[in-house]
């Protein structure tokens, strides 16, 4: 049994696939080539907004967000301590601060009640993760941002992208949108890659610029850029993955919810809660279990692969000491951290797998 099942979605549109890869090869734009457009125009239609801007990695496009709204040394971003090291990682890269907030104890997202208190002068922009497949309260969020200056928000929508948000798609909901394309995503390509989201017309060319070292035309460069472009290849990959993924957010959501009714008993363990207004992509399916390796060992037994995310938590990562931060600092991420546990997830799970995953979990905790 694969963790996620790459295979079968490929076989499903291989002919489709070889034909934009074959497309690629015989009009040789490899870069910034015209399916790069097209991908774009299409995302755009998909989310919802004004402007998509392709780019090499979902981290890429954290850190052409942050360039692009002119921060640097003596700034503060806020964000959360329970996620993948590039949310704060590309703050640090450009001199920024991280400042974290806990995150809530059902959802394992930012925490709109603890979000006020960590605003400063110096606080330049929030951003919010939708981890494990849904959004953050991006409504309380992006209130609590206007009320504070009308501070922008970043939404790292990585894990969240095809989830909604009171009928809003994710990557749609605030100033600024950013997902990730890496194979194991929801939309994933056969490589690194990322898009951005806007609706600011003066913000969306300041990211085009800045995802081509800064160019605004050919042989002027009017700011800092990077070398941040996305593959030619790669957005012929994703524009037949974006024609099948509304359907496999629908598969998603079904072995999602497959699994909550099956594991609904099992005594030690929390399950994902969706919140009211919210809908998932289950870009993984993790439960919170009291005695994890036990259950991971039980799992390996009967062959069945399970990961445990983000067991070092932000504020605990050696290059993060110099913030100040400690053990206890933030009590609902440390929980998650240590209980957390994946288990197989992805569109085509079958029924089958399910149940010999649920009872092996089951057998575990002695359900």
């Amino acid at each position: 049994m694969d963790f996620i099942d790459l295979k079968t979605q490929q076989q499903r549109i291989k002919p489709e696939i070889d034909r934009r890869i074959q497309d690629v090869l015989a009009h040789g734009g490899y870069i910034m080539g015209p399916e790069i457009a097209e991908l774009e125009k299409a995302l755009c239609e998909y989310v919802g907004v004004g402007h998509t801007i392709g780019a090499a990695s979902g981290t890429d496009t954290l850190l052409i967000a942050l360039m692009a709204l002119g921060l640097g040394p003596g700034d503060e971003v806020i964000t959360v301590p329970y996620t993948w090291i590039s949310t704060a990682e590309v703050m640090s890269l450009i001199g920024v601060t991280p400042v974290f907030v806990d995150v809530d104890p059902d959802t394992w997202n930012m925490d709109p009640d603890q979000l006020e208190a960590a605003i400063t002068d110096r606080t330049k922009a929030i951003m919010p993760v939708g981890i494990f497949g849904q959004t953050a309260d991006m409504t309380r969020i992006n209130e609590i941002a206007e009320r504070n200056g009308q501070l922008p928000v970043i939404e790292d929508a990585a894990q969240s992208f095809g989830a909604t948000h009171h009928g809003r798609r994710s990557g749609g909901l605030s100033h600024i949108g950013s997902t990730s394309f890496f194979p194991s995503k929801p939309l994933g390509c056969y490589g690194d890659g990322g898009a951005l989201f806007t609706e600011d017309d003066e913000l969306a060319e300041k990211m085009r610029w800045i995802r081509v070292h800064g160019q605004q035309r050919k042989h002027f460069h009017p700011i800092v850029g990077i070398n941040g472009r996305l593959d030619t290849i790669q957005a012929a990959i994703l524009l037949p993955k974006l024609e099948i993924f509304p359907e496999e957010v629908e598969l998603r959501r079904q072995v999602g919810e497959r699994y909550s009714k099956l594991l609904a008993e099992a005594p030690g363990i929390q399950l994902p809660h969706i919140a009211e207004g919210n809908t998932s992509v289950y870009a993984q399916y993790t439960i919170l279990c009291e005695d994890r390796e036990a259950i991971r060992a039980h799992l390996k037994k009967h062959d069945i692969p399970s990961v445990s995310y983000y067991t070092v938590p932000l504020h605990l990562q050696p290059v993060f000491q110099p913030l100040g931060y400690g053990e206890g600092d933030f009590p609902v991420t440390e929980r998650v951290s240590s209980r957390c546990l994946s288990l197989p997830m992805s569109p085509y799970l079958s029924e089958e797998d399910q149940h010999q995953v649920v009872s092996a979990v089951k057998e575990a905790v002695g359900a």
